[in-house]
Order: C-alpha cells, then sequence, then structure tokens
C-alpha cells in the first residue's frame, strides 16, 4: 500500500522538501495570527496598518498553498502526484459543500455565521477526508 502521507515517505525528497516548508509556513501562521490578536481589536478602523498587520496570516497561508503546489509539481512519481491531487480535491469539494450549504442556511435562518476565516482550516480538516478516500481506495492493490 502506498501512502502519501509526508511523514511516512521520508525518502522521497519531495515530500521532505514539503514538510520542510509547510512547517516554516505553519509557524509563520501562528505567530502572525497572535501578532494580529494582539495588536489589533476586532473592529480596528482599516488603514493600512492594520489592514497590513491583518493581512500577515493570510501571507502565510499563501505560503501554504505554495508548499502544496510544489509538492504537485516537485512529486516525479505519478501515482503519488495522483494521490496528492485526489486528496486535494475531495477537500475542495468537501469544503465547497459544506460553506455553500452552510451559506444557504446563513441566508435562511439564524444560523451562526460562518467567517470566512475558517475556510481553510476546514480544507486543511477535510484533507483527512482525502487522506481516508486514499487509504481505502489503494486496499488491496492501486485503484
Amino acid at each position: 500500500m502506498t501512502s502519501c502521507n509526508p511523514f511516512t515517505q521520508p525518502r522521497n525528497p519531495a515530500y521532505k522538501r514539503y514538510a520542510r516548508r509547510m512547517a516554516v509556513s505553519a509557524v509563520l501562521y501562528t505567530g502572525a495570527i497572535v501578532a494580529a490578536s494582539s495588536l489589533l481589536h476586532k473592529h480596528s478602523t482599516a488603514s493600512v496598518g492594520t489592514i497590513a498587520i491583518a493581512l500577515l496570516p493570510g501571507l502565510a497561508v499563501l505560503g501554504m498553498l505554495w508548499s502544496i503546489a510544489r509538492l504537485f509539481l516537485e512529486l516525479d512519481d505519478e501515482y503519488l502526484r495522483m494521490l496528492e491531487v485526489r486528496k486535494a480535491m475531495i477537500a475542495t469539494g468537501l469544503t465547497l459543500a459544506i460553506c455553500s450549504v452552510w451559506g444557504i442556511l446563513e441566508i435562511y435562518t439564524n444560523v451562526p455565521r460562518l467567517p470566512l476565516f475558517f475556510v481553510f482550516p476546514l480544507w486543511a480538516v477535510c484533507l483527512f477526508a482525502g487522506m481516508a478516500a486514499n487509504a481505502w481506495g489503494t486496499r488491496g492493490g492501486a485503484k
């Protein structure tokens, strides 16, 4: 069975670079969230400075997305690349489905609003569903 977990594929250099890039981006994301939360109030007046500080976590998210894109480009094994793309497609589909259905609920009912901030973390959680689908789909041989 082939896994697409970067932590179980230590010999593939593309996964090593991916894990290193994601770790750097995650540290930057965490630091940017802590900095923005401590420097800005929830409803700060929009200015060049407040917008710049508020955008810092977004830049770290872009770093994570770039890391994923680089992994797709650097994987020389087409099967592993297919598993990674399938995992991302499943996560994207689930995220779109959840956000679309929840958005409709927000329009017609009084359910709590889902801040857009949670879309990327939701997508990241949905990657686990993609990993599970890959693991289930590769049981007993490649499919």
